[in-house]
């Protein structure tokens, strides 16, 4: 540790293997909570390169606990967090939809840090149940074709750093690896981030990792596509800008996006569009990060308009709905 706050010091850059050994000491308690808290100051002010953002997520996933599932090609819709939007939880139900839409999901998520309600609030407040028993993660995925894994069961180094992280008044290195740690490794994911250049940052992580993905801004600040104006989206095939007309929406206000005061409205949302009986703009916002879930899927194989009428399918027909409810009957 005393080598690299030297070399930050020098305005030296760290090796993936050195930011993963310190992560990995982190976890062994050797380090002193002062020298944690120069390290993450010092990257804050510099700026993360990718080589350091991996060798963090390296240590991440070797001590954690992994998922090993049994299904080969399966996706994550996921942000960043850290917008202060108080959107609803529009990836999470973007997820359902694509599960209803036949294909495989592993979402990794976690309690909200900024917001009502995060992943974790609205799929408890479904009395659903926080696992990590691999036999019933995999019966999940076989039998109802998505997963949930909630985060704090997982990365176990997170609780290391979480007094250092809260005493701090920003952002760390940690906030930007959220995305990055899900336990199963999907070969799919569509990320949002909240300026270009998280965009630009993750770009060349996810061309590293050598994964299928797609990565949204709303250029009004969004970490998803929130269709309240335009909107970049970056893939391994593509990179544009839309706007909400592109897709045949109209745009939406931002109080139509707003979880609201309590878990238990911003469930009500969650629920609504999955019942189809939310305001147009909530179901339609869905769709569209849905829409560009599946041709991540798909490779970039499939139209977008296709891809938009195989999620408003899984919505219209209702099997967005009861693949939420049969994902709960196996996981309360």
């Amino acid at each position: 540790m005393r080598h690299a706050l030297q070399k930050l010091l020098s305005h030296e850059h760290l090796s993936r293997e050195e930011m993963k050994n310190i992560l990995v000491g982190i976890t062994h308690s050797d380090y002193p909570n002062e020298q944690v808290t120069a390290l993450l100051t010092a990257l804050q002010m510099r700026g993360v390169t990718v080589d350091e953002l991996l060798g963090f997520r390296d240590g991440i996933l070797e001590t954690g606990v992994p998922v090993p599932l049994r299904c080969e090609r399966y996706i994550d819709v996921v942000g960043t967090g850290g917008d202060r939007k108080n959107t609803f939880n529009i990836s999470t139900t973007a997820c359902f939809v694509i599960a209803g839409a036949g294909y495989k999901v592993a979402k990794h998520g976690n309690y909200a840090a900024t917001s009502t309600s995060g992943a974790s609030n609205v799929i408890a407040q479904h009395g659903v149940k926080f696992t990590d028993d691999i036999d019933r993660l995999n019966r999940c995925m076989d039998e109802v074709g998505i997963v949930y894994l909630h985060a704090q069961l997982f990365a176990k180094a997170m609780k290391f750093v979480g007094p250092i992280r809260k005493a701090l008044p920003f952002p760390t290195v940690f906030n930007l690896l959220g995305p990055l740690v899900n336990p199963s490794q999907p070969s799919c994911q569509l990320l949002g981030v909240a300026n270009l250049d998280q965009m630009r940052l993750y770009q060349q992580v996810y061309q590293r990792l050598g994964i299928d993905y797609g990565i949204v801004n709303s250029i009004d600040g969004y970490d998803e596509i929130s269709l309240t104006g335009d909107f970049k989206v970056t893939t391994n095939h593509y990179e544009r800008i839309f706007r909400p007309q592109d897709l045949g929406f109209e745009c939406a206000r931002p109080e139509e996006l707003v979880a609201g005061a309590t878990e238990e409205e911003a469930k009500a949302i969650f629920d609504a569009v999955l019942e189809n009986t939310a305001l147009p703009a909530q179901k339609n916002i869905v769709l569209a990060n849905a829409a560009f879930g599946i041709q991540v899927l798909e490779r970039g194989n499939k139209a977008l308009e296709d891809c938009i009428a195989v999620a408003r399918e899984s919505i219209d027909s209702g099997r967005a709905l009861a693949t939420f409810r049969r994902f709960v009957e196996l996981n309360s």
